[in-house]
């Protein structure tokens, strides 16, 4: 039989020929049937769990994982079968079923029965009962505050669906670099590794040498006489100095201004002047391959306001500053020695601005998004919760300080007492495997973008992974195989779906170890949080039933946003959006579907925004580049576009041509062209396809359709493409 045909006909039709033409040993047939014979009578999830636990390895030939997956599941009356089931005697180990056996009665009272039959109760009761919800996650993670709220939530018209911890004062970085029950300051805080240095030992970073570094730069910050709550930017790779740097921002009571390495000069001058940036941290370089790619010149370009300019080679002296900006060395030149490794942390109400973040909105101005000292408590209460991050664990996750998972990583684990796992160079290489094999990575996160880099590639081929307890995924849409190849890599540890914004710090929609877990899907909306599918009239539908349709959030939800510096929140987020239980709901601009059996799955983005990469971007940013390439072009709509099978959106340019009647453009050219000009805007953006079409669709009020256009091209255009 072909592979490829055998990969969707049932276990038992799966010859020991079958095997062997996908690669398979000769002996994988035997432990096939003897993984049938021992869990055969306990329904195919039973039976794919014992084939994952005891037949399949991540040498064995991936056509193999797929034989033997499809086949398990052939005829499973659902479209989310699940990879992953919790096992009981694990379950009690993780943050939530430790915390549920000692105390799942004082909550959920005689209905509690065990931390995996109990989740969902326990997630209604996270929503039911925010006050002790929220206490119990704030003393498991140890979180302290200079003074005590006066409560967890109360009623404030000022603040959408209520305003959280009022009355405290805190510093969510002093929380970060905290000694705590079962935290020691010799414990790791970061591991780290340069590209090109992986057969060299793994450097580490203790708490303790973190709180120093962080204290040098808090006091040099404050030789450079700035108003305190100045906004500070930051456009560095994530490296050890870009996490130093942040924490003693956040500490010294500035503001910092998150840009993504990435970004050319226009975009980086634009979120410069939205949050009024004072001065800025770079380098000089940017090293991939060997290969110096400019960075501080792009910040020159973009008439940043004073720079700190960090040597890439780390003594080598940058040449060339200007007559402002100051060099690392000069920088921290400037610290009294003698006080340099302490600093008593600004203490700041909770709703003081920690961190200015940028998401794309529809109007081509990235939106401004202010985070405070209770967005990190959320971040890190998901990683305590759905990640299950814990003392003495291991957390990487490739990224930026310019998006939110860079933020997001700092926290998660610094205030879960996990140490952060840093590789300064591409995560789409071998040396990256063998950094989460050497550093011991037990959860790892990713953009699908990179996981399909992997497997294409196979550069993670022979490194053990075997410490990782799960794996982690957000920034867009992820391809079942792809994930499926993935969780192999891992003996078929899961993957724990994750969804949701910066302007929330973290995720609304998520998944749980307490929960089987099925592929590109989610089986659990995020602690804490109410999430609702809007009908065709903007209505939502009953809650827990199926249906597809824009989501919408309850907006009594912690470390949710409240204000952003460039817009109106409230129309941003709350303006024609339905009631529910006498509350406005919170727009969030993703179209989900609620499958029979209770997984959502996310459709892409309901609104004028698309996903490139993990990178949410307007699409009229990226039309008003590609309507300048050339004036044969009359208008162009930019469309996010996922792939036949599932996966990361590819970028698609319908095009509409002045002259329909002499097309002459070369479409190979033109693609060429956009591409070009798009490195202006981001030099990651790419298109995959041009698209000649005769008009766009438009509203009566003539606002572009890129819906109907989305729609239309998933189902294969037949105009004119390349």
């Amino acid at each position: 039989m072909d592979p490829a045909a055998a990969a969707h006909v049932p276990l038992g039709a799966i010859t020991a020929d079958d095997l062997a033409a996908a690669g398979g040993a000769a002996e994988l047939h035997a432990a096939l049937r003897r993984a049938v014979d021992a869990r055969g009578g306990d329904g195919p999830a039973a039976v794919w769990g014992e084939i994952a636990r005891a037949v399949l390895r991540p040498g064995v030939p991936f056509a193999v994982h797929q034989m033997l997956y499809y086949g398990c599941y052939a005829g499973f009356p659902s479209a989310t079968p699940p990879t992953w089931t919790p096992d009981p005697d694990e379950a009690v180990l993780t943050n939530v079923g430790r915390v549920l056996e000692a105390r799942g009665r004082e909550f959920l009272g005689e209905a509690y029965k065990d931390p995996i039959a109990s989740f969902s109760d326990f997630h209604r009761f996270s929503i039911e009962n925010p006050e002790a919800y929220w206490k119990m996650v704030f003393e498991e993670m140890g979180i302290t505050f200079s003074v005590e709220p006066s409560c967890i939530l109360r009623e404030n018209d000022a603040y959408p669906g209520g305003e959280w911890l009022p009355g405290a004062v805190m510093n969510a970085a002093a929380n970060c670099l905290a000694v705590k029950p079962g935290r020691n300051s010799d414990d790791v805080a970061i591991v780290w590794r340069d590209e090109g240095k992986d057969s060299e030992p793994l450097n580490f970073v203790t708490l303790e040498e973190l709180r120093k570094k962080v204290c040098l730069v808090a006091n040099a910050l404050d030789a450079l006489n700035l108003d305190k709550g100045s906004a500070i930017a930051i456009d560095m790779p994530m490296n050890v100095n870009a996490v130093v740097i942040y924490l003693a921002i956040v500490l010294a009571g500035y503001v910092v201004v998150s840009i993504a390495d990435s970004f050319a000069a226009p975009a980086i001058s634009m979120r410069l002047k939205i949050s009024e940036t004072k001065a800025i941290f770079t380098q000089d370089y940017i090293l991939r391959d060997d290969k110096e790619l400019p960075l501080y010149s792009r910040v020159v370009e973009a008439k940043a306001p004073m720079a700190i300019v960090i040597p890439v080679r780390g003594s080598t002296l940058v040449k060339g500053l200007r007559a402002d900006d100051l060099s690392w060395e000069d920088f921290l030149g400037r610290v009294n020695h003698t006080k340099a490794d302490n600093y008593t942390a600004i203490e700041q109400p909770a709703y003081a601005f920690t961190n200015i973040l940028f998401s794309s909105g529809t109007t081509g101005e990235p939106k401004a998004i202010p985070w405070t000292h209770l967005t990190p408590l959320k971040s890190a209460a998901d990683g305590w919760c759905h990640m299950d991050i814990q003392r003495g664990d291991v957390v990487a996750w490739p990224t930026n300080l310019g998006w939110m998972m860079g933020p997001w990583l700092v926290y998660a684990s610094l205030l879960n007492g996990a140490s952060m796992a840093l590789y300064n160079g591409s995560p789409n290489s071998s040396g990256f495997a063998k950094f989460v094999q050497d550093a011991k990575v037990t959860m790892l996160g990713l953009v699908p973008s990179i996981a399909r880099s992997w497997k294409s590639t196979d550069c993670t081929a022979g490194f053990d992974w075997s410490n990782i307890r799960c794996f982690s995924s957000s920034g867009e849409a992820s391809s079942v195989d792809d994930y499926l190849w993935l969780m192999g890599r891992a003996c078929y540890k899961p993957v724990i779906e994750y969804c949701g914004g910066t302007e929330i710090g973290g995720g609304f929609v998520a998944g749980s170890l307490l929960q089987p877990q099925a592929l590109s899907a989610f089986s659990t909306p995020a602690m804490g949080c109410n999430l609702f599918i809007l009908d065709n009239n903007g209505n939502p539908l009953p809650q827990d039933s199926t249906g597809t349709g824009e989501l919408a959030l309850d907006p009594t939800f912690f470390g949710a946003s409240t204000t952003l510096l460039n817009a109106d929140h409230h129309d941003v987020y709350f303006n024609g959006m339905p009631e529910w239980n006498g509350k406005v709901l919170r727009r969030h601009g993703d179209e989900f579907e609620r499958t029979a059996d209770g997984y959502y799955r996310a459709h892409g983005r309901a609104d004028d925004t698309m996903n490139l990469g993990g990178i949410k971007v307007s699409s009229i940013e990226i039309e008003r580049i590609c309507n300048r390439v050339n004036d044969t072009i009359l208008e162009t709509a930019a469309i996010g576009v996922p792939p036949l099978g599932g996966g990361p959106e590819q970028l698609t340019i319908a095009v509409v041509f002045k002259d329909q009647s002499s097309q002459t453009e070369d479409l190979n050219q033109l693609k060429l062209a956009f591409n070009t000009a798009l490195k202006k805007l981001n030099p990651l953006f790419k298109v995959s396809s041009v698209v000649v079409v005769p008009s766009l669709p438009r509203t009566a009020s003539n606002k572009v359709m890129r819906r109907v256009l989305r729609k239309e091209f998933t189902q294969q255009p037949k105009h004119s493409k390349i």
